[in-house]
């Protein structure tokens, strides 16, 4: 079998798929999501979803130029779409999210919440001539002028498809997170603290009644940015 397909035996254990009723499937294609946080659109359309009973009829959905990935018109049935990532299959809208089981889900949305997604800041980088690119948890990269007040955690909320910021949420106390790793993974909190390590350990994030590694935080404005659902 060709690199293109792993076994499902050892498929990362966030896809919501079974594991012994076929022996292999496909791999998302490189992307800027890690192959945990993310799953191919064939996949998703038949397994997840269940908009088509077989890769073959994925496959003429996607052809048939109906899918759109954060507003993009999309036919590759390898395309890994990944946390945060609006999924449009005709007139209906998705976003991907993690359960509090730890699997992605592709929950519906408004057609108004689709023309907007979420990013984590993971770094910034000084490029040529003076400007900042912003690097972004999906992947993507955005070049600015002007050096932005954006730290390593903060979210940006960004407008699809045409990927203009619209706001800026800060990662500080009293902020509203969403938990991507962890015993809480897929819940929301509110911060009470922070603990910057002087050291080469995690820095960490203190809640109510817990805490986490910084790693797993993800800034949101309001839980109703996290569409809920009834997976078990």
């Amino acid at each position: 079998m060709s690199r293109s397909h792993h076994k499902r035996l050892v498929m990362p254990r966030t896809w919501p798929l079974t594991r012994k009723t076929n022996i292999w499937a496909q791999k998302p294609n490189p992307s800027g999501h890690q192959i945990e946080m993310c799953m191919p659109l064939g996949i998703i359309l038949r397994d997840v979803l269940g908009l088509a009973h077989n890769m073959r009829e994925a496959k003429r959905i996607l052809h048939a130029r109906s899918v759109m990935v954060d507003g993009k018109v999309e036919t590759d049935r390898a395309r890994g779409v990944g946390l945060m990532d609006v999924l449009t299959v005709g007139e209906e809208n998705f976003r991907c999210i993690l359960d509090t089981n730890g699997k992605l889900r592709y929950r519906s949305i408004p057609k108004k919440a689709a023309g907007s997604k979420i990013c984590r800041v993971k770094g910034k980088t000084t490029v040529k001539g003076g400007k900042t690119q912003v690097h972004l948890h999906d992947g993507r990269n955005i070049v600015l002028d002007k050096s932005p007040d954006y730290k390593t955690g903060d979210s940006l909320v960004i407008s699809l498809p045409d990927q203009k910021i619209t706001s800026h949420i800060e990662m500080k106390k009293g902020a509203k997170a969403y938990l991507t790793g962890g015993s809480h993974i897929g819940e929301t909190a509110v911060i009470k603290d922070q603990d910057i390590k002087r050291s080469s350990k995690p820095n960490e994030t203190i809640f109510e009644e817990f805490g986490t590694i910084t790693d797993y935080v993800f800034i949101i404005s309001k839980e109703t940015d996290i569409p809920l659902g009834d997976e078990s």
